[in-house]
């Protein structure tokens, strides 16, 4: 988190992290459009259905008091031929929405992927930089149970996990203002400073 007393802006960096054609950019394109914002994606464009190469970037403004905020959201890319970008991606980073597939079939990528993030930042994760667990596709059959995700994932209890459709916005906004929320909690100093500035 970068804090600039001068202009009177904070700037955060929220990733959206998990396996390949999990729904990160659908989320991502979600919340831009709520916010009438403009992404940036790196895609196979030529496809019928594009996929993430390296990542999709945006920034959104919010503003409070003389205080401007910048959320700065990208997204990794889950195909593992450009895994090496996904370090690249999560440098800085102060918040990660961790998208799952929900389908049983998904649940190995599911692992490998969260494990990623676990080798990356050991016990950074969850106890410094908050991370929140979406089971996406909660449209579709065959679904993993709640319980057998945390058990094989091995997520710890204070985890939180909230069941998405992102193809619907459904809950992605909620994911949104959760990690926003964890963010300011664990910089608590930021937010005292600021709401003293704000006196």
């Amino acid at each position: 988190m970068i804090i600039d007393f001068g202009s009177k802006t904070i700037q955060s960096k929220i990733v959206f992290y998990g396996p390949a054609m999990s729904g990160k950019t659908t989320a991502l394109k979600y919340l831009f459009n709520k916010f009438n914002g403009e992404l940036i994606s790196i895609t196979t464009s030529h496809l019928e259905k594009p996929r993430t190469l390296f990542y999709d970037y945006g920034c959104i403004d919010l503003k409070f008091g003389v205080w401007k905020l910048k959320l700065n959201l990208w997204t990794a890319t889950g195909q593992d031929f450009y895994c090496a970008t996904r370090s690249t991606v999560l440098q800085g980073v102060d918040g990660i929405i961790f998208v799952a597939d929900s389908r049983r079939e998904i649940l190995d990528e599911n692992k490998r992927s969260w494990s990623e993030l676990v080798e990356y930042f050991g016990d950074k994760l969850v106890n410094i930089i908050p991370i929140i667990v979406c089971l996406n596709k909660q449209d579709l059959e065959n679904l993993t149970p709640e319980d057998l995700f945390k058990e094989y994932l091995d997520l710890k209890e204070n985890v939180e996990i909230i069941k998405m459709i992102a193809i619907r916005g459904e809950k992605v906004y909620d994911a949104f203002t959760r990690i926003f929320k964890n963010i300011f909690s664990v910089h608590s100093n930021i937010k005292d400073t600021i709401s003293h500035q704000l006196k």
